[in-house]
């Protein structure tokens, strides 16, 4: 199923737009843009591909805002868009942000699970360089 064309336009441009804002450590205004092309999703908003990569980019943004607790609620929900489960980058940063919450062991399971996916590589990936 594809979305129309006039929503799919309007979705790249304000995930674009988010992307540039991150690019330059914006990330309130990332935030925002890619929440507003959430909004324009179809429901169910989870059914849609957009969705998954949407709600990863929030949640990247907000880990990297140091908003743990919020990142962790839109890594999950990404994790529950399409393919979001054989997702890596989903399921390494979900294993970040539960052991920068103290809960190593829920951490190490996500962590195994992305290095199940995609091997090792997905830790040299790393723009921190640390693991948490």
């Amino acid at each position: 199923m594809q979305l129309p064309n006039n929503i799919y336009d309007k979705i790249t441009e304000l995930s674009e737009e988010g992307g540039n804002f991150c690019e330059i450590d914006d990330f309130n205004n990332a935030i925002n843009k890619w929440s507003e092309a959430l909004k324009l999703l179809p429901s169910p908003k989870m059914d849609w591909e957009a969705y998954t990569w949407l709600s990863a980019s929030i949640g990247d943004a907000q880990y990297q805002n140091g908003n743990i607790e919020a990142a962790l609620e839109s890594f999950f929900d990404a994790l529950n868009g399409p393919t979001g489960t054989e997702n890596p980058f989903i399921l390494y940063r979900l294993g970040q942000c539960h052991i920068k919450l103290n809960k190593e062991d829920k951490g190490v399971e996500f962590l195994l699970k992305a290095y199940m996916l995609d091997g090792d590589s997905i830790f040299h990936e790393d723009p921190e360089g640390t693991l948490y």
